[in-house]
């Protein structure tokens, strides 16, 4: 049970931690542009070699 006093607190401020850095990355432009990272992967245009 005295767990507990430990537990709750640490969890509330691990929490409070990670929507802090969710807010910072969303407001530093971190989550801007969520599709084009996917799409640059179908579009690589690797240098062909010169035959």
């Amino acid at each position: 049970m005295n767990i507990l006093f430990l537990m709750i607190p640490m969890a509330l401020i691990l929490g409070i931690v990670f929507v802090g850095i969710f807010f910072w990355a969303a407001s530093n432009g971190q989550l801007d542009d969520l599709e084009t990272p996917a799409h640059r992967i179908l579009n690589d245009n690797q240098r062909q070699p010169k035959q």
